[in-house]
């Protein structure tokens, strides 16, 4: 994540925070961006009920380092004020140009390209759904009824196979979504760009994309593909000769093929389909399978698999690593706005695919290779170094002017109705300076008013 996008959702973070609460609104500064960043990626590593825990003095919870970082108003205060884009652009549901994403979009593109400027994948690819978990009713929540999480944001997400870093993925946005050979189709093509990537890849997916179609318009592109099929999919030959009996062997294979594609069946637990354009129908590999004897009695022996089979349960693991490699300190937390839910994954993204760069460039120089763990702590330690550690509002206050006095007087006429928040404790007050025009608490017990203006030597 580059300064160029911190930088951007600080200025729309600043944008929304004055027109959504101008009165309270202090405006946010980069030290401050990168203390909730390094408290973000806190929170994934020591999880509470409750954010509020963080801060609470109770002996059950002694944690001195959210403090340390920042205070938990202020915390609040930046997350209530984090927006992604310019609060200008959000085009209302209806308008002409409309976009579903709108509110993701400047983050969503430049996470994208970094993903790809940063890291050249090898030769095995693989391409998966992702669901972010998401309560949010709106028309980008899908349901998968398969996936660990049912409800949330659909992401389909093209993977290194070898490590697996997520070198390109784009949000499935329901049925607005534009379709033109079938959404698996569609969907592989938009992530296979061999302008950008280039050929001579080796793909692997499951079978909810695999289609002969398919692999034979990629074969074209020169990169080869591999995949689990269904029976019933558009294209399965047809006149291929009689299947494996319901009591045929562990490691029987039966096969056919059209042309540069083809097409095997495997008998394990069950039959499996598989199609590709890489491998032969038969090969040397064996795996080892408990096959019950004659006379009830289990043993281990080595059965053959189809070579398809074997490099398919290798690579098609890139989308899952890549999966468990976030899912083990996501940052992600319950948010009333739908959009923070993109921001607090694309970080997520983002520090998993520095970790794994960190990891191959240690390797290459023969390093001791630090955890994912250790690699977050020494990354919150360093947003921290750069963060800010103080309340103090970011901008002077507006100069008073000439001839003018400062006097407290009251601007809610029965005392309670209206309300607004003091810029020094943030509690609500009905009092305001007369000259300055900030809200401040003047109490027997809060004197905020008078402390406000020794800090600022008013």
């Amino acid at each position: 994540m580059s300064n160029r996008i911190l930088q951007t959702i600080l200025n729309n973070s600043n944008k929304f925070g004055e027109s959504d609460h101008p009165e309270t609104f202090q405006r946010l500064t980069m030290p401050d961006m990168m203390s909730y960043l390094a408290m973000i990626i806190y929170m994934g590593i020591i999880d509470t009920p409750n954010i509020t825990d963080y801060w609470r003095r109770s002996e059950l919870y002694t944690f001195s380092f959210p403090s340390s970082v920042m205070s938990g108003r202020r915390f609040k205060a930046v997350s209530r004020a984090i927006h992604l884009s310019d609060p200008a652009d959000d085009l209302k549901r209806g308008t002409a140009g409309y976009d579903r994403l709108c509110k993701i979009k400047p983050m969503y593109d430049e996470v994208r390209q970094a993903c790809m400027a940063n890291y050249h994948p090898h030769q095995c690819i693989a391409i998966d759904e992702r669901m972010v978990a998401s309560k949010a009713r709106n028309g980008v929540r899908q349901y998968m009824k398969n996936k660990p999480v049912q409800w949330g944001y659909k992401l389909f997400v093209l993977a290194d196979s070898a490590n697996g870093y997520t070198w390109d993925f784009f949000v499935y946005k329901g049925k607005m979504s534009r379709i033109v050979k079938g959404l698996s189709y569609d969907t592989v093509m938009r992530l296979v760009n061999t302008q950008v990537m280039g050929t001579g890849y080796k793909l692997f997916v499951d079978n909810f994309y695999t289609s002969p179609d398919l692999f034979r318009d990629l074969l074209a592109r020169k990169i080869w593909a591999c995949g689990t099929i269904r029976q019933h999919q558009i294209g399965f030959p047809k006149n291929r000769p009689g299947g494996l009996e319901r009591q045929a062997p562990r490691g029987s294979i039966r096969w056919i093929r059209e042309g540069p594609v083809v097409f095997v069946q495997w008998k394990d637990t069950r039959d499996v389909l598989i199609c590709s354009t890489i491998h032969a129908a038969h090969g040397e590999d064996t795996t080892q399978r408990r096959i019950k004897g004659a006379g009830g009695q289990w043993s281990v022996q080595d059965v053959p698999i189809p070579p398809a089979m074997m490099d398919y349960n290798k690579n098609m693991c890139g989308a899952d690593l890549s999966d468990a490699l976030i899912g083990y300190y996501t940052i992600l937390h319950k948010t009333k706005k739908w959009y923070r839910s993109f921001l607090f994954h694309f970080i997520d993204i983002a520090i998993v695919n520095a970790y794994i760069l960190y990891k191959e460039m240690a390797v290459a120089r023969k390093e001791k290779v630090m955890s994912q763990k250790a690699f977050r702590e020494t990354l919150v330690t360093e947003l921290k170094a750069v963060g800010s550690t103080t309340t103090a509002p970011s901008q002077p206050p507006p100069p008073t002017p000439p001839g003018a006095s400062h006097k407290p007087v009251h601007f809610c006429p029965d005392g309670t109705a209206g309300r607004r928040r003091c810029v020094h404790c943030h509690k609500r007050t009905t009092v305001k300076c007369s000259s300055c025009n900030k809200s401040l608490c003047f109490t027997v017990n809060r004197d905020c008013y008078n402390t406000w203006h020794t800090l600022n030597n008013l």
